[in-house]
């Protein structure tokens, strides 16, 4: 097999936990990559899984013992289309590279992650979600059609409403199980400038947070909560409760409006991999959150730029270094917006239990779209680090229970210890997907480590 640069390569997910080693190949020939697939399928190997950037924080995009395809080669944007508001680009492509070739023609993608750092296919395989979830929807609302190379080497177009509708929509959200997206067609919103007006409000405690969160958030198109799972008493869960919409020009300082569409996206440092086991402990988390408590109180009106408010993590690479060699893990559920006792008892079970998170995000999600294996539904949704540890594997099976009994459910780019009893509680439309995923690969040749974990494929 030479179809480009291959080789055997130990891999991870970004929690850096349960590495595994598989045959990897990076080509930008779409020829040679159908050549792979169908070489897989002709064999009684581990079968195949695409990969981006690897910023799922489990095992979906590994695949141990088999074939995983590296699609950061196939990186080109074919067509912008500024007066329509659409784009045509390789799956490859990272967000972060999409934004800075489309800003220039005030154009922005609608759904935005916690960081750039994602490709185009990946967005589509996870169905990401952002701040502007209950405004925007998650990204495969805004894929008008997708290139998708299945099992038995063909490459078939999808809509999100054509002939095989029922694919386009078991492949946003199907972690890559379904085939490799090629290429896709998105639709883009107009801006007149690259920075956000924000308002920042300090809350005391996590009731009140999400009254407050809970108020007015329709009228912004971005909206999150920090919250404190260290301080316990009176103060549990106190937070910060951000929102933005897109600033106009007339909204920024002079300076700035001399480059309204500047895109400013700095990397300060990169972190080494020196860190212990341990350095994130009830002290450091203490301080940590306390800084970052006290480091915003309430503001309103203030501009910032994307980096700024979007994706602050990026301003510092590998950040998952400090969690030490061992890793963490990012545990993120939804529960129906009747569930709200869950997020409450979340918090006070990882105190209760002395893990530590100081990185949580308490948002809002609106109406979910037609995909069996999509994660947003309407409702909460919390998301934590947590780095490994003793104790960890019962505190995730204490909250399994207390998420599925709400109704909620787990997020396959984050999750990377759930069992197949788990995910098959929290998503009930899953013998759907399976059958349309069995019709276009009957042989099970695309497979992850993530999809013989979870006894998806």
């Amino acid at each position: 097999m030479k179809p480009g640069h291959d080789e055997l390569a130990r891999l991870t997910g970004w929690g850096r936990t349960s590495p595994s080693t598989a045959h990897v190949v990076r080509t930008a020939d779409v020829d040679a990559i159908a050549t792979v697939v169908r070489e897989a399928g002709e064999s009684a190997g581990r079968g195949v899984i695409a990969r981006g950037l690897g910023r799922s924080y489990g095992d979906p995009s590994q695949n141990a013992g088999g074939v995983v395809i590296d699609m950061t080669a196939l990186d080109r944007i074919h067509r912008v289309d500024a007066d329509a508001g659409v784009v045509e680009v390789d799956a490859g492509v990272s967000l972060d590279t999409l934004m800075r070739a489309l800003l220039p023609f005030g154009l922005w993608l609608p759904v935005l992650p916690g960081t750039r750092q994602v490709t185009v296919g990946g967005a589509i395989g996870s169905d990401i979600h952002g701040k502007a979830h209950h405004v925007e929807g998650s990204f495969g609302d805004h894929v008008l059609s997708m290139d998708l190379l299945t099992a038995d080497g063909t490459v078939r177009t999808l809509t999100p409403d054509g002939s095989e509708a029922e694919l386009f929509w078991a492949t946003t959200g199907g972690m890559g199980l379904t085939g490799i997206v090629l290429r896709a067609t998105l639709h883009l919103n107009h801006v007149e400038t690259a920075y956000f007006l924000v308002d920042t409000d300090q809350v005391g405690d996590l009731d009140e947070l999400m009254a407050r969160q809970s108020e007015n958030d329709e009228s912004y198109v971005e909206s999150v909560s920090w919250f404190d799972a260290v301080t316990t008493g009176p103060h549990l869960g106190r937070g910060l409760l951000t929102r933005a919409n897109h600033a106009k020009i007339e909204d920024l300082p002079k300076r700035l409006r001399r480059d309204p569409l500047r895109f400013d996206a700095p990397r300060l440092l990169t972190v080494p991999a020196v860190f212990p086991p341990g350095m994130l402990n009830r002290l450091t988390g203490r301080v940590f959150s306390e800084l970052w408590y006290r480091k915003s109180p309430t503001r309103h009106d203030v501009v910032q730029n994307i980096t700024q408010f979007l994706h602050p993590l990026d301003i510092v690479g590998e950040w998952n270094r400090g969690y030490g060699p061992h890793g963490f893990l990012q545990y993120q559920y939804v529960v129906p917006f009747e569930a709200e006792h869950v997020i409450r008892r979340t918090v006070e079970t990882i105190t209760e239990a002395g893990h530590v998170s100081a990185l949580n995000v308490l948002k809002r999600f609106g109406d979910g779209n037609p995909a069996p294996l999509s994660f947003p539904m309407r409702g909460w949704t919390l998301c934590v680090d947590l780095p490994v540890r003793p104790g960890l594997h019962e505190l995730c099976e204490e909250l399994d229970e207390l998420v599925l009994g709400a109704g909620g459910r787990h997020y396959l780019a984050k999750e990377s210890r759930a069992t197949p009893a788990v995910i098959r509680r929290g998503y009930p439309r899953l013998d759907e997907w399976r059958k349309i995923r069995a019709a276009v690969d009957p042989h099970g040749v695309f497979a992850s480590d993530m999809s013989r974990r979870l006894g998806l494929t």
